[in-house]
């Protein structure tokens, strides 16, 4: 009777299941804890992005402690774990993404994007490095031991727009096994927006280029700003909509902002709801990266081509600047910003601006940043709602 009593104690800890002796648990799920724990490091240490990747770290954490059964269903009970209930409810419907963007809508001013509308261009332009790194997953199909189908493809091409809450949306949509590496390579990219750009921007800009000063951008009337997301809406509506439930809610989040007549709800959007969502969020992507489904050879062809992506979205951004000032010389735009076309906002604007004042002091680019910053934003979700509209048509033919 001892003898079972501590046989059955010692099927109940973690390090049995650590061992591999518990089906479906081994060192894979040790490996990903300390994953999770690296994340939480660089979260606090480093300040990448701490309001998901400690969230995210922990729900990587949460999920691979073994017999815990807190983001699946236990077998002996039949009860899902707490994360589990989570997810299914918030990303698996794509509720948490689209209450995030009704967030976003709430804390954007679209103002620098209105005044000088050419900057849409530039927002346009960064989401190039999506449909790159869609064909980019189709050929790495080609190497044995990595598989992507066009649904696989289509989500992990979103990563190439810095754009968390829309990568998980589509990625729900079209390739939810994937969804672990998709959201942490799309979150890692965008905190890491400081390190990865600059090279880039400093490599295809000549220093005068990066010293050029753009005219003072107009103001923006109030009723403009209650008109633009009206406007964005009414030709979604027409013209895309699939892309609907990212752009709706983004719309409806700065209307309410502009409008200044329902405060208390704009308020609760930018602070509370987003709060909530975000922990919800976070403890629900980070419960994907199981070491069962996390540690294999299409994770790592997931960051690479996430990384590809990314690097050219910022390219193609300070490229297509370049040609708009070929095109209208007397009014010329600093390329920097075309970087800032990637929707990690407003991070990317901010970089931009940085290496502007690097080479002027004098040199203040970060309100004409954010133009395609927030541009950026829509292009992201317009992207989503191409692939959503486009692929499983694709893959039935």
């Amino acid at each position: 009777m001892i003898g079972q009593a501590f046989g059955k104690l010692w099927q109940s800890t973690g390090l049995y299941g650590f061992s591999g002796l518990a089906e479906g648990f081994g060192v894979g799920n040790f490996l990903m804890i300390c994953v999770g724990l690296l994340l939480v490091y660089l979260a606090i240490k480093k300040g990448f992005e701490p309001l998901l990747l400690i969230p995210i770290g922990f729900g990587c954490i949460l999920a691979n402690i073994p017999l815990a059964y807190i983001s699946s269903v236990d077998p002996a009970t039949g009860d899902p774990g707490f994360i589990k209930v989570l997810f299914d409810s918030g990303i698996s419907t794509g509720l948490f993404p689209i209450l995030i963007f009704m967030g976003v809508g709430a804390m954007t001013d679209f103002g620098p994007l209105i005044a000088n509308p050419k900057t849409l261009l530039l927002g346009a332009a960064a989401q190039f490095g999506i449909f790159c790194a869609l064909l980019g997953a189709l050929a790495l199909s080609f190497i044995p031991g990595i598989n992507f189908t066009l649904h696989d493809a289509a989500a992990i091409g979103i990563i190439g727009g810095a754009d968390g809450p829309t990568a998980i949306f589509v990625t729900s949509r079209l390739a939810p096994n994937l969804l672990g590496p998709i959201a942490v390579a799309a979150y890692s990219y965008m905190a890491l927006v400081p390190i990865i750009q600059p090279p880039i921007m400093r490599a295809l800009t000549s220093m005068d280029e990066r010293k050029i000063r753009m005219q003072q951008l107009r103001p923006v009337s109030k009723l403009e700003k209650i008109l633009f997301p009206l406007v964005v809406l009414l030709t979604n509506a027409i013209l895309l909509p699939s892309a609907t439930p990212l752009l709706g809610a983004l719309m409806f989040g700065n209307l309410a902002k502009e409008c200044g007549v329902i405060n208390r709800l704009s308020d609760t959007m930018q602070n509370s709801l987003m709060n909530i969502v975000t922990i919800f969020l976070g403890l629900s992507v980070g419960s994907k990266m199981e070491a069962s489904k996390f540690l294999n050879l299409n994770t790592l062809g997931i960051l690479f081509l996430g990384m590809i992506a990314f690097a050219i979205g910022t390219g193609a951004g300070v490229l297509i600047a370049k040609l708009m000032n070929k095109i209208d010389p007397k009014h010329p735009v600093n390329p920097l910003i075309g970087s800032a076309g990637v929707s990690a906002v407003p991070m990317a604007a901010r970089v931009s601006s940085k290496l502007g004042q690097e080479a002027d002091p004098q040199n203040f680019l970060l309100m004409h940043a954010m133009g395609p910053n927030v541009a950026g934003v829509i292009g992201s979700a317009v992207a989503a709602g191409v692939m959503l509209a486009v692929v499983p048509f694709m893959e039935v033919l």
